[in-house]
């Protein structure tokens, strides 16, 4: 059987970053392996900083995709 992963949503827009990044490592800590952590940002700092620092901790960050009102991460557990 094929495992499904679990995707939980996060939208941080209007958070400025660092605060965006810390609200996401709230959710990240809680989550399990295999598991995907979107999230929504409007901020360009956002964009640049969060995925490096998620890198930094060992996850996995899929190209940021630009969606309306912002940009679109998704972190892999």
């Amino acid at each position: 059987m094929e495992h499904e992963q679990k995707v939980k949503i996060l939208d941080l827009r209007g958070v400025a970053c660092p605060l965006s990044w810390a609200k996401a490592r709230v959710v990240l800590d809680g989550m399990r392996r295999g598991e995907r952590l979107r999230l929504l940002v409007d901020a360009g700092r956002a964009v640049r900083d969060i995925p490096r620092a998620a890198e930094a901790m060992g996850y996995a960050v899929e190209s940021p995709l630009e969606v309306p009102e912002g940009w679109r991460l998704e972190i892999v557990v």
